[in-house]
């Protein structure tokens, strides 16, 4: 499934990327096509259905795409997608999408845990931190977990820098246990 994904995703990358496409928008689009697929059993047992011949499931596909403003590249990948049987495989790649984009476009997803509620200033801060570590344009994620005492432990792909107070305090007792 993983490989299937990718190759949709790496495809649709090059796209993207070959006509300068809003990359915020076409994720959008692809997510609300998704949205509407999980939230519509009927729509969903139509373009899953090999016995509904394609020309009508592409002729549903382009009402969708008219009506909610979809854009062209967008259209033709859900349509591959129907098209090979493999309109399931959208959410997988659409996760695969975006780590692809941001793989080429250098950004770094960072999963970032603090003990407390940041403002918008500390965050930036905080970026701007991750980003100079990385070397990467930063896409951050908070979340709060008080028994941290302070600091902050961000998550970077498999790195962890763990800056709190309760990490400097479990490094402090191993120093002084060996």
């Amino acid at each position: 499934m993983a490989s299937v994904a990718s190759t949709y995703a790496r495809a649709f990358a090059d796209v993207v990327l070959r006509d300068h496409l809003d990359v915020n928008r076409g994720l959008a689009e692809l997510r609300a096509i998704a949205a509407l697929l999980a939230e519509s059993s009927d729509l969903r047992r139509v373009w899953e259905n090999p016995a509904i011949p394609a020309e009508q499931k592409r002729g549903l596909l382009d009402a969708i795409a008219r009506r909610d403003d979809i854009s062209k590249q967008v259209r033709n990948l859900i349509a591959v997608l129907i098209d090979h049987r493999r309109i399931h495989f959208l959410d997988p790649v659409i996760r695969q999408l975006e780590k692809e984009l941001d793989a080429r476009l250098g950004f770094a997803e960072a999963e970032v845990i603090t003990s407390r509620d940041l403002g918008d200033g500390e965050k930036r801060e905080v970026e701007a931190r991750v980003e100079k570590l990385t070397g990467k344009k930063v896409r951050a994620h908070y979340q709060q977990d008080a028994s941290l005492l302070g600091g902050a432990v961000v998550r970077v792909g498999s790195t962890i820098y763990d800056g709190s107070v309760k990490g400097q305090l479990e490094r402090m007792k191993e120093a002084i246990s060996s």
